[in-house]
């Protein structure tokens, strides 16, 4: 999946193609730092109408390829390095969304069949 990633984008049209390609999993946005090269707050955009605009200093432009075998950590991390996007994924589990820290070495498939059982187990 190729997502756009530029200032006019809004965060709930990302989140959404994210959501189409992994069911159980999501990706939250985090606020803008408060300058550029700074630590981000780990405060969630609640706003998903917001743009790619409002949560970052960094204005790179550019299109990100997200694969099934991509771990976590490497999505999170270009988002961050090469966008200046702080994001997390989280994971179903049953009805509630594990953020994914402690397995962000897994594949984002490996995520998604993960969440998929938790959330079937529980239905």
């Amino acid at each position: 999946m190729k997502t756009v990633i530029n200032n006019h984008r809004k965060i709930f049209s990302i989140q959404e193609e994210f959501n189409k390609e992994f069911p159980y999993l999501k990706i939250e946005f985090y606020a803008r730092p408060s300058k550029e090269g700074g630590p981000a707050p780990e405060k969630i955009v609640e706003k998903s109408s917001k743009t790619i605009a409002d949560c970052r200093n960094t204005h790179e432009n550019g299109t990100i390829t997200i694969t099934p075998n991509m771990t976590v950590a490497e999505l999170e991390s270009t988002f961050t390095n090469v966008y200046g996007l702080k994001i997390h994924v989280y994971r179903k589990s049953g009805k509630s969304w594990l953020e994914t820290t402690v397995t962000s070495g897994w594949s984002l498939e490996e995520q998604n069949n993960q969440g998929k059982t938790l959330s079937e187990e529980v239905a």
